[in-house]
């Protein structure tokens, strides 16, 4: 798709979801990541995990709640019911997303349910803890007499690895996504507000089946820069860089995907800077494999850009940032290529793959694409952007 040949309307008019649709997580894979967390928790000497509300919560239980101030959180006993501990007004809507058969331990508005969850635990021993449950219950718990550890590795440890239907999920959204973008590229003309193509790529994340976008970021020119970008809405100008970052979820699994090009000419200083990033993305793809520290990708990342004299480390013109990031229910999940993390590769593991390059309050080119884990590399979910002027083939 051509960049700037198009309009929104005749953009969104084109959309058609996928003819066939990839199915939520079954049941079956419900009940062997229960036993998942089980054996791990067993392992490491706990009698139980809980897990707050949020991505792991869904990962267990199917529940796709964000965390309030109100206790929602499942203990999971190593042997004996699951139990489900919620405010009692919630229990339809509670019933309703539940996947799991669980006890429920309901409370109402004027009861305590870090009590509630005491008590529950309290024959349980030794209590593997989510590590964004908050502190001040975990301190209530301790003072209640329930011995606490960290749940992280049991936790991570069920969902870094993803099964085959969730490496389904993480596909169908980035290819989603992907279209989105390139149907993004094909609106752009001089004048056009940041604020309208994050306005079109909502509405297009809707059109296509993702239930719009979960963020969307929109930088042109100089604001490129910025990894995050600049404050305000900017107006896009003849012959500017253009960076948009964005994603959507499918059955809770994200995309996000990054793509740096130039709205009409650009010069040969970004342009060299392009083919820099685009060389060391490509390494760092190159260099994941099973067993091989997630480190060693960011580091195959760094040496490309080290030889192009950028850097070294964190230092600018360079990558301010770590390669990736582990990807699934959550957007940022652990674990993280870069250096200091040396957990070894596995399969099913999902990483995505930006070693941006910022030039200090001039311009900064991100492409990000992610790749998963095989058994003999790494395998992209997205192709990579072919060049600076034909960002999607």
């Amino acid at each position: 798709m051509t960049i700037g040949t198009s309009d929104a309307a005749t953009q969104l008019a084109a959309i058609r979801p996928p003819a066939t649709r990839v199915p939520p997580i079954a049941a079956a894979e419900y009940a062997a990541r229960i036993d998942k967390a089980r054996a791990l928790a067993d392992a490491m000497g706990a009698g139980a995990l809980l897990v707050h509300a949020g991505a792991s919560l869904r990962y267990f239980t199917g529940v796709p709640w964000g965390a309030t101030e109100r206790m929602v959180a499942l203990l999971l006993p190593v042997r004996g019911d699951p139990v489900m501990i919620c405010p009692h007004f919630e229990r339809g809507s509670l019933e309703a997303d539940l996947t799991i058969a669980a006890d429920l331990r309901l409370w109402e508005e004027d009861e305590d349910p870090v009590a509630l969850a005491a008590d529950a635990a309290r024959a349980l021993g030794t209590v593997a803890v989510d590590p964004l449950m908050p502190f001040a219950w975990m301190e209530r718990l301790r003072a209640a007499g329930i011995p606490l550890v960290d749940g992280a590795s049991v936790i991570d440890g069920c969902r870094m690895v993803k099964s085959a239907a969730e490496l389904a999920c993480l596909a169908e959204a980035k290819a989603m996504t992907l279209e989105v973008q390139a149907r993004a590229a094909a609106i752009l003309a001089p004048g056009i507000r940041a604020s309208e193509v994050i306005r079109f790529i909502d509405a297009a994340h809707h059109a296509i089946g993702g239930g719009g976008s979960f963020f969307c970021a929109v930088q042109f020119g100089r604001a490129t820069a910025f990894p995050h970008g600049l404050p305000g809405d900017q107006m896009l100008e003849e012959d500017q860089l253009v960076l948009i970052d964005t994603g959507c979820r499918v059955h809770g699994y994200h995309s996000d995907i990054t793509r740096t090009y130039a709205f009409g000419q650009v010069g040969q200083d970004i342009r060299d800077i392009w083919d820099v990033e685009h060389a060391a993305q490509a390494a760092a793809f190159a260099a994941a494999a099973p067993g091989v520290p997630c480190e060693a990708v960011d580091t195959a990342a760094r040496q490309v850009l080290e030889a192009a004299g950028l850097g070294p480390d964190y230092r600018l013109p360079g990558l301010p940032h770590r390669t990736g990031h582990g990807i699934g229910l959550s957007i940022h999940e652990p674990c993280n290529l870069v250096r200091g993390d040396r957990t070894p590769l596995m399969p099913g593991m999902c990483f995505s793959n930006e070693p941006m390059i910022v030039v200090p309050d001039r311009f900064g080119v991100r492409l990000e694409d992610h790749f998963h884990v095989t058994d003999t590399g790494a395998a992209w979910f997205t192709q990579p952007q072919p060049s600076i002027d034909r960002p999607f083939g």
